[in-house]
């Protein structure tokens, strides 16, 4: 049977890595900000999903993919819809889908600041209370290894920022998803479903976190 879970050195970059103070200062996260070039394009506060805010510390980094191949369903694209409130969560105690960042192979849009609490992960869960939520897209025409280049480096600065280990740097599949309408266990979201395997995730997942150490490293 295939092993699934992390080698020895993943799990101790996992361990190594992230933690401690963090060695960027204020300035220097700015600076690392304005690279990534990430455009601010919030939800309107106090309308659609940010009619009720609920602030939180992030504790962890929750990576998901949009499953949205539509050609024009780029980062711009999911965040306009997220600012008209177009993606309605009936089933959440919100009533919005929503999350923090959206990227692509150019781009980086922002649509909640850090510190306020998303619904992207898992309802009234722990990765919704806790994470900020990063959302890659699958567009026909986005290069997937340009988009993990970004989020990799996105993390990274993140990790500066909030002094987040690479340990809670997770997939959707990480959280079990409790629905708030009616309680019903809906289990773990095979999410994002190419760095998965067999609903787990992969080797390719263990890759994608050594690239965000690799990044942090250089930050």
């Amino acid at each position: 049977m295939r092993r699934l879970f992390a080698p020895i050195a993943l799990t101790l970059l996992l361990t190594a890595c992230g933690g401690g103070p963090s060695s960027l200062n204020a300035p220097a996260i700015a600076t690392q900000r304005a690279k990534l070039g990430i455009i601010r394009a919030y939800i309107p506060h106090g309308r659609y999903g940010r009619h009720r805010v609920r602030y939180m510390r992030p504790r962890y980094i929750t990576i998901h993919s949009t499953q949205n191949y539509n050609r024009n369903s780029n980062a711009r694209t999911h965040a306009a819809m997220l600012s008209r409130g177009e993606l309605r969560g009936r089933k959440n105690s919100l009533g919005y889908v929503t999350w923090h960042y959206t990227i692509d192979d150019h781009s980086i849009y922002q649509s909640l600041p850090d510190r306020e609490a998303g619904q992207h992960a898992d309802y009234e869960g722990p990765g919704n209370r806790y994470s900020i939520g990063i959302e890659m897209c699958e567009n026909r025409g986005n290069s997937r290894s340009r988009t993990l280049d970004r989020t990799a480096r996105l993390i990274a600065l993140l990790m500066h920022e909030y002094n987040i280990p690479l340990s809670k740097v997770v997939p959707h599949q990480h959280w079990r998803m409790i629905r708030h309408s009616d309680g019903r266990d809906l289990g773990h979201k095979n999410c994002p479903y190419f760095l998965m395997e067999n609903g787990k995730p992969s080797r390719k997942w263990s890759r994608f976190l050594r690239k965000v150490q690799t990044s942090y490293n250089r930050s």
